[in-house]
């Protein structure tokens, strides 16, 4: 079994074990196997990591990966404009290889940037075609992925059932669970329209659903009045609230409500840039912090902002601060003796909470012995970290996708010194360029 020594960097391994100033990672086939202060493995290929810092892998767990073609086109919009636009407009137009080329390099992009793990959220899918293809996006890759399937939400045609009262499609994720059991790097989970954007029988049938197939049921929470207003309370009565539900965004949630989820074990994973770009509200990272409970962290919409986990991680660091600073201004007519959140509190929303909103905290998330090996190489000896006072300030406030130099899947390097490795990015970009044209050449005809 093929064997990786990396020697000499800074590792900060988000673990109980914790970090090193310098340090030696030793990985055996897909599994950190060792991690010390110095590790001799005469059979291992040695990498020289001296003037890098180690972390784990990031982990996105929140992306419409399928809006890659569009990249900046709903930069101005509205979350009411982008009901509008993009689901009853320009997603309708959508064929199964729009979304393979979309899912493929939004996975590269987001392994160029150091995530290792996407949670992909597909809801532009009318056929199983559609989930194929955009399955096949990420396997190519070779991004470690948890595929939610979602739904269309097109504007319904007169005497069509709305997208709000159609039932989850059961069969199809059991075609799914079925055709893609086995792959090491994919889950098939369930991404359901939630009781704040369906009727309360559609709600009762897809939370049951995932419960009875043992899925993850994740679902967005905001954005306008609630479909189905009492949802919740009646989720709760028939039993089917537990850790195994994820809540996106969660702005119109109450405080008695998020207690009583977080009291449930439910997880959060907040999109902070893109919800306050698009008007949802501050995210709810304080909420929970006043719980004892923490998000995790999704870029959304490449359509919006970018991809760059780490600048997710910042944002919703700074804005979170300044909600806290603002409230002790007010309260006290001053500034604040000391920041409320940490930068290694940050750094844990984008790689241990992600791992604990997929259930996957045993694999992903940190690095221990044992662990998959998932991990990131950043650059500190670049001119915009040097020099290094503190590695953790210097990742989560200095690093950006210039300084990530080597990424790490399952023990197989995707990225080596600055550049993906195994891809041929022009043919895979000029499809992108082409599927964008022709999805906003076909809106614009059919206006």
């Amino acid at each position: 079994m093929p064997r990786t020594l990396i020697k000499g960097a800074t590792i900060i391994t988000m673990d109980a074990q914790g970090d090193l100033p310098q340090g030696d990672i030793l990985v055996t086939g897909d599994t950190l196997t060792d991690i010390a202060p110095s590790i001799h493995a005469d059979d291992a290929q040695v990498v020289d990591a001296r003037g890098c810092i180690i972390i784990p892998g990031l982990i996105n767990a929140h992306m419409h990966t399928w809006q890659t073609a569009l990249r900046g086109l709903a930069a101005n919009w509205t979350l009411l404009e982008y009901f509008q636009k993009m689901h009853a407009g320009l997603a309708t137009v959508f064929e199964p290889q729009d979304l393979h080329v979309a899912t493929l390099v939004g996975a590269l992009n987001q392994l160029n940037c150091g995530t290792t793990t996407l949670a992909d959220w597909c809801h532009n899918n009318p056929t199983p075609e559609h989930n194929d293809a955009a399955i096949s996006g990420l396997l190519e890759s070779g991004i470690r992925a948890a595929f939610f399937h979602g739904t269309a939400k097109p504007d319904p045609k007169p005497g069509q059932t709305p997208f709000w009262e159609v039932p989850h499609p059961r069969a199809e994720i059991e075609r799914l669970l079925r055709a893609y059991q086995g792959q090491p790097l994919l889950s098939v989970q369930a991404a359901v329209l939630g009781p704040h954007y369906s009727t309360l029988d559609v709600a009762l049938h897809d939370f049951a659903m995932a419960k009875d197939l043992g899925l993850i049921a994740s679902l967005h929470q905001g954005g306008g009045p609630a479909r189905t207003p009492d949802g919740w309370e009646q989720l709760e009565a028939a039993g089917l609230l537990g850790e195994h539900i994820n809540i996106v965004h969660g702005h119109a949630l109450s405080d008695a409500q998020l207690k009583r989820f977080c009291d449930l074990g439910m997880s959060f994973s907040a999109a902070a840039e893109n919800e306050m770009t698009q008007g949802h509200g501050h995210p709810i990272t304080g909420r929970l912090r006043a719980f004892g409970k923490a998000p995790s962290l999704g870029v959304d919409l490449e359509s919006v902002i970018s991809g760059d986990m780490l600048t997710q991680a910042r944002v919703a660091l700074g804005m979170q601060r300044s909600l806290d600073n603002f409230a002790f201004r007010e309260a006290h007519g001053g500034i604040p003796p000391t920041s409320t959140i940490t930068t290694r509190e940050a750094l844990s929303w984008v790689t241990v909470e992600g791992a604990r909103m997929l259930k996957q905290s045993h694999r992903i998330g940190s690095l221990a012995a044992g662990k998959q090996a998932d991990l990131v190489l950043i650059r500190a000896t670049d001119l915009n970290m040097q020099p290094v006072h503190d590695p953790i300030n210097s990742v989560v406030m200095q690093t950006s996708l210039a300084n990530i130099d080597s990424v790490m899947v399952a023990g197989q390097w995707k990225k080596r010194q600055g550049q993906l490795l195994g891809v041929d990015l022009k043919p895979h970009l000029d499809a992108l360029q082409a599927s964008g044209r022709k999805i906003t050449k076909a809106m614009m005809l059919s206006k």
